[in-house]
């Protein structure tokens, strides 16, 4: 430790009585990125700042008022029909009274017109492709149900790919049932329906029923073993199958997602069961029945090279299966078309990939195309499984930040209680204020460490009070602000259930880009990260894209008033269906918003209350109304009621409806609703005691 020891008896005057480090630590010449510190901001810097021109491309942008926006069809958006997402949410999540639905937040925004046009974009893509290299068959597309089964997501791709031949794909009996009714009634007499997945009698039966409705169904062998309950199936039913193979390819991708592909992947056959598939079906007289072949290489494919090595390995099974007598049609891509979460364009993480759409299909394209030719083999149909890059940028998820911890303060009120430490606690804090003096960073922050450390074994030892830790705590903080350090982030506590809404975020470090929605005409000058409302100390984001550990945010409005609004964006796969049920936190609520010629240019078409506290205890298998009859029993007539307005209520925090507005003033004109129950009206009634949690969908 430096030698500056002072007499700790002798009187020295509070170097930090004014509580202003600027005085004892002079600041140093502003040059650099800080010299904009005091430059105007604007809209355009908010948008560079959190890259939104990278991954919010054609979709999501900054507008003139400081809010993100959305254009719903990509790049031909004309001016006027963007909408702002600030409104939306203002309408959605507004009070009944001033003409808003009453939603309770968390709100998951929908966007089916982005939907349609990543439908449309996809299918352009691979038939430019088709065209442009002479390609002699044509794409024909699937939507992998798993990786978001919302009924009207699945209605609206079947919908909007009925013009393209556009199918499903399924995992699972359930998986298998919506798709057979909503292809049924919605879908291409042409278009696919992919049954992935172990299967067993049920699920294979399932499949057949499906064939003999007339749905163009395919059977994909992911084991060996599964030919038989095939076989066994079609003769019992009296349906003659289509059948599919897995292949498990040599190619695999070195990322967290490519743990599926390559000779260990948990799926497909090689080279040898391959084989025996094909001999089993010839001595039963089946073989015309092979006609698809299926591969993976991994999703999130971050190259076209690996994507042409790996479709090129398979396009050589599938002539080698037309050479072995097969009635080959189609060859499966799988997944793999990555999103470009972070913006960079590049394959260095699983948070990017260094290709856009087109490029893709042109290289799957001419992947099969020139293995075929050298094969002499007809063009196949090319199917691919991109659920993520179709169903990723169709919904934002919006929450509240609606408190955040406050940097330490040393007022003249506490200021006085380093004096009464102990000695050689008090001799090093005039060490430091010695140091400071001197300029002598160095060992001035020497001294406030040994301070802190020592002050809090005191504490421990009962010698101090809380007061004085307290007081040691903002004067060291104070202390490292003076000396130029930047401040640690503040906690921003969320109205969010990180395990229900970003189950990826926590379960394998997925990052999504993550910014405030509004004010951002304004400089965010507080570095945060977000915490959410779980019992559980992985509830939190700290990472985020770009390689930041913290996010740029701004000051919260006053205690006052509610309404700092961030959104996530680009999770429309997965992390629904994925969710849990951690602290019973359920689902938020759900708006579906098209885009109309109106004065927002939009229109709410569907919106629904996220699940109440009596949805998700029934979903723990607890009886909600067997509980409140319980409860009841212990209570007069206004209590019971307002029991039964809990059971009603979503899990998540409410706050004064009258008290939520924007923070940047009347501009945007967005607040929240406080009761937020699609039951808002029935509350009023306060003698309907149990019919609050009845009625609870909008």
């Amino acid at each position: 430790m430096p030698a500056l020891a002072v007499d700790a008896a002798t009187p020295v005057a509070h170097a930090f009585a004014s509580c202003d480090a600027a005085a004892r630590f002079p600041a140093p010449p502003v040059v650099g990125p800080a010299a904009a510190e005091t430059a105007p901001w604007s809209a355009d810097l908010s948008a560079a700042l959190y890259n939104v021109d990278g991954w919010g491309a054609p979709y999501f942008f900054v507008n003139d008022d400081g809010d993100v926006a959305v254009r719903p069809h990509g790049a031909a958006t004309l001016p006027g029909q963007e909408i702002d997402l600030a409104k939306v949410v203002a309408k959605a999540a507004g009070p009944r009274a001033g003409g808003g639905l009453g939603l309770p937040l968390p709100l998951l925004v929908r966007f089916p017109d982005v939907l349609r046009h990543r439908v449309e974009t996809l299918n352009a893509a691979f038939g430019y492709a088709v065209r442009s290299t002479g390609y002699g068959s044509r794409y024909q597309g699937v939507y992998p149900v798993k990786c978001n089964q919302d009924r009207y997501v699945v209605e609206d791709i079947v919908e909007f790919g009925a013009p393209f031949g556009f199918g499903l794909e399924a995992g699972s009996k359930p998986e298998l049932l919506l798709a057979m009714s909503c292809l049924a009634a919605r879908g291409n007499p042409d278009a696919l329906l992919i049954c992935n997945g172990y299967k067993d009698d049920g699920y294979v039966s399932l499949a057949l029923m499906a064939r003999s409705m007339g749905l163009n169904t395919v059977i994909v062998l992911e084991q060996e073993e599964e030919l038989d309950i095939v076989v066994d199936a079609s003769r019992r039913l009296g349906v003659r199958p289509v059948v599919g193979m897995r292949a498990k390819l040599r190619t695999k991708h070195a990322g967290h997602f490519g743990s599926t592909s390559g000779e260990k992947g948990k799926f497909g056959l090689n080279a040898a069961q391959i084989l025996s598939v094909v001999t089993k079906l010839r001595a039963i007289a089946m073989l015309d029945c092979l006609q698809l072949l299926h591969f993976h290489i991994g999703s999130q494919i971050p190259t076209t090279a690996l994507l042409s090595d790996g479709v090129g390995e398979a396009a050589q099974i599938y002539c080698e299966l037309a050479r072995l007598g097969a009635d080959m049609r189609v060859i499966d891509v799988g997944g793999g078309l990555g999103i470009d979460y972070d913006g960079t364009h590049s394959a260095q993480t699983d948070m990017s990939v260094a290709y856009s759409l087109e490029e893709y299909a042109a290289a799957v394209v001419a992947a099969v195309g020139r293995v075929c030719d050298r094969k002499g083999v007809q063009h196949p149909i090319i199917c691919s499984e991109s659920g993520r890059a179709l169903v990723s940028h169709h919904s934002v998820l919006v929450f509240e930040a609606f408190s955040a911890t406050a940097p330490g303060r040393l007022d003249a009120a506490t200021a006085y209680l380093l004096d009464e430490l102990t000695d050689d606690c008090r001799a090093d804090y005039r060490n430091v204020m010695t140091a400071a003096v001197r300029g002598d960073y160095d060992t001035c922050g020497l001294y406030a460490d040994q301070l802190k450390r020592r002050s809090a074994e005191q504490f421990k030892e009962g010698v101090l009070g809380l007061e004085h830790l307290a007081a040691v705590d903002a004067f060291c903080e104070l202390v490292a602000r003076g000396m130029g350090a930047p401040e640690p982030p503040r906690t921003y506590h969320i109205n969010l259930s990180v395990f229900t809404s970003l189950p990826d975020m926590w379960a394998i470090g997925q990052q999504f880009p993550i910014i405030p929605i509004q004010r951002l005409q304004e400089r965010p000058a507080v570095h945060g990260v977000l915490s959410d409302l779980t019992c559980d100390s992985d509830g939190k984001v700290s990472e985020f894209i770009g390689g930041r550990h913290s996010l740029p945010l701004h000051e919260l409005p006053t205690h006052a008033t509610r309404g700092y609004y961030l959104g996530m964006f680009l999770g429309g796969a997965y992390q629904e269906a994925l969710g849990g049920l951690h602290n019973l936190f359920g689902g938020p609520s759900v708006v579906r918003v098209s885009q109309c010629d109106g004065p927002h240019c939009f229109a709410v078409t569907r919106a629904a209350a996220g699940p109440s506290c009596a949805d998700v205890l029934r979903a723990m298998q607890h009886e909600p109304e067997v509980m409140y009859e319980v409860l009841k029993q212990r209570t007069d007539g206004a209590t019971a009621a307002a029991l039964a307005r809990a059971f009603g209520a979503m899990p998540y925090l409410v706050f004064d409806p009258e008290a939520a507005v924007l923070s940047s003033g009347e501009g945007s004109g967005m607040n929240s609703d406080s009761e937020g129950s699609a039951a808002g009206a029935a509350e009023e009634e306060d003698d309907e005691e149990w019919e609050f949690m009845r009625g609870l969908t909008v």
